[in-house]
Order: structure tokens, then sequence, then C-alpha cells
């Protein structure tokens, strides 16, 4: 199958734009263009909805609009650009919000793994070219974090895809490009959870509920979960949550509540899963003074600020960020595929609906009253 030349032509297709904050969805018909060099068209199969989306939606984060948002999502490759060896059409594969180029000093370091060529901290919303694959009534529409998966046909650079098993189901392994590794890698990879050690999760959603899959998973004795949503509590002890605590239950600070729950210790390990930042500061406050380590997990606001007491840092404490659970993701997407194929892990306890993509901005509906 040739991939070149006039064979490649624009796709016409459904895509979910957000032509501006604080309002829903429009499903409108997109010109897709064919990818250029180095770069590969994807027909999305599933896709997943995340909160990071939603902050997007809300005004929280701040990117260019108009644009096609999603970033965790599973397809089959139509078509390569010149030069583009890593994936063929045919393949099955995930788009990459984290991309990784192998060149860079974070993909050469074994101690990260947000390549530089990233979109996530300068956003700019475009290819590295500086263009756009998508026009929609004759306007350009921006490309969100080297993804953009709310489309039934997506453009993203080589560097930001990845090849997967072929017998992987697309409606469960979409997970893998963004949820579950986020949260699970949290535990396994940045927090690094020692067997027999305490962890206290704040928010339990998607990615929460990963989080706490990777604590079980390295062998914490003791998982607290905590969420003002006492309907999430039944699904966090499945997946491995010891007991589970609603701060709004207690007239004092949930991390004096932690401590007391801890002997006055305080937890090993803390993990905030949610984006606010007056819940980042009380999970730090509520891991030990000395040892403990409280990771970011939660995509904060844009323009948010931490005002903290420094004497939480001085007296020995670790406050860490994790992006993408700190996998390193073309090296990583692939095996953690294969682990999910050899029931390593089950992903889904983490999916509570399938809804047609006509609907949605009822999942968005569904996620923001928590029942997703």
């Amino acid at each position: 199958l040739s991939t070149q030349g006039p064979i490649q032509s624009v796709i016409k297709c459904k895509a979910a734009i957000s032509w501006e904050p604080k309002k829903p969805f429009s499903i409108e018909e997109v010109e897709v263009a064919p990818p250029r060099a180095h770069e590969v068209r994807i027909k999305i199969l599933a896709t997943g909805i995340c909160r990071s989306d939603d902050h997007v939606m809300s005004g929280a984060l701040t990117v260019p609009f108009p644009i096609i948002l999603g970033h965790e999502a599973a397809g089959i490759v139509e078509s390569v650009g010149e030069g583009v060896t890593c994936v063929k059409p045919g393949d099955k594969v995930i788009p990459l919000f984290v991309p990784q180029c192998g060149e860079c000093s974070s993909c050469v370091s074994s101690k990260g793994n947000l390549c530089t060529t990233n979109d996530i901290g300068a956003v700019r919303s475009l290819m590295k070219d500086g263009t756009t694959r998508f026009t929609c009534k004759g306007k350009q529409i921006h490309q969100f974090i080297s993804t953009s998966t709310f489309t039934e046909y997506t453009v993203v650079h080589e560097t930001a895809v990845v090849k997967i098993d072929a017998g992987a189901p697309p409606e469960k392994v979409c997970l893998i490009g963004c949820g579950f590794s986020t949260g699970y890698g949290a535990a396994v990879n940045t927090a690094k959870v020692e067997r027999g050690s305490t962890c206290a999760v704040f928010g339990l959603g998607g990615v929460g509920l990963s989080v706490v899959m990777g604590c079980k998973a390295a062998g914490a004795s003791r998982i607290i979960g905590i969420d003002i949503n006492k309907d999430k509590f039944a699904k966090a002890k499945e997946l491995g949550a010891t007991e589970c605590i609603n701060p709004q239950d207690f007239t004092k600070p949930i991390e004096d509540v932690l401590k007391e729950l801890t002997g006055g210790n305080g937890v090993d390990y803390s993990f905030e899963v949610i984006g606010r930042t007056d819940t980042m500061t009380a999970a730090l406050a509520s891991c030990h003074m000395n040892y403990g380590m409280s990771v970011i997990v939660g995509v904060p606001p844009s323009a948010s600020k931490i005002t903290y007491p420094a004497m939480l840092l001085f007296t020995g404490r670790t406050w860490k960020g994790s992006i993408f659970g700190g996998w390193k993701s073309k090296d990583s997407v692939p095996k953690l595929v294969a682990d999910y194929m050899g029931k390593k892990f089950n992903l889904d306890a983490l999916i509570t609906h399938t809804l047609p993509f006509d609907k949605i901005n009822e999942g968005f509906e569904l996620l923001r009253e928590g029942k997703r």
C-alpha cells in the first residue's frame, strides 16, 4: 500500500469542536489534511473522557480556541507522511500526549519522561511546523497536547504515537493513553511506594482509582481513599483501598484526621489527584513530617499559585510532581498494553459508561456529576 503522493487526500469526518470556553462541544464536519513529513494520520476507534479536557472547557486550563480536545485514545493508522518508519497503515496505535523523541535531555535521562517536544507547558496547540491539520467552516482549528482525539481522524507527529498489540480492545486500552498510566505510574514510578507502607489518595476518580491500584500492586498495607463523594468508596475498596473518608464528615482539617488515623505520624505517601491547590497543600501536610512524600497528580489551573508554610518542607518531606505517571511513553505504553492483555491488571472497573461519539456532552455531564 503506497502512502505517499496523490493517494493521500483530505478526509472529511465528524469531530467535537470546542469553539469557546464554558460552552458545550459542537459536533461538526471537519476536514483533516493528509500527514506531512514525519506525521501520522489515525482513525480513532475509542477515546476516553478526562478531567483535563473538562479543565479546558471550564476555562481553568488556558488554550487557544477553537480546538479539538481529547488525548486518551486508541486507533488504527490510516496513512503516514514521508520518513515515518515507526508505524505503518493498519497498525493499531495509541496517541501520546507526552511524546518521546529519544534525543532531548528528558528522553535521554533515566530520571525524566517529559519530552521537551511536548505541548503541555508552553502551549501552542499546533503541529511542530506551526500549522494545524484541522479545518472547519473555513476556520483553522487548534490541536490539543499533541493528540486531539475527539474526532474520527486525527494527525500526530511520529514522536507522539506508538504501535500496540493488534488484538488489544481499543475501548479498554485507550485508558493506557492517560488515566490509568498516569495514576498507576504515580504510585509505582514517581513515589516508588514500598511494601508495607501507608498511602493516602486524595480524589477517587478514574486516575485516583488507578493510584489506588498502583499502591496495592506495590504492596502498601494501608491505602486511605479521600473524596467528598461517598458513592466512590465502594469502587475504591474493590480496587484496593483499605478505608475511605469524607473530609466533610470532620470539623478539623483533613491532614489532622490523617495524622490521627496514623498514630500522629502521617502517611508515608500521599497523592493529590484532583488539581486543587488547597488539597495539594493538605496532602503535603498529611504525610510524615520527615520522610513523607506527596505527589501532585491532578492538573492545576493555569494561573494557580500555592502558598504553604515553609516548615512543611524544611523538616524533610518530599513534594513531587508526576506527569503521565513517570512513564517514557513510547517505551512503556506497548508494555502496559501487553500487561493488560496478560491480565496483570484490570481496566474494566475504570469504565463506568460507554457512549456513542455524538453523546460526548452527556459524557462530560456524567463526569461533572461524579458518575464516572
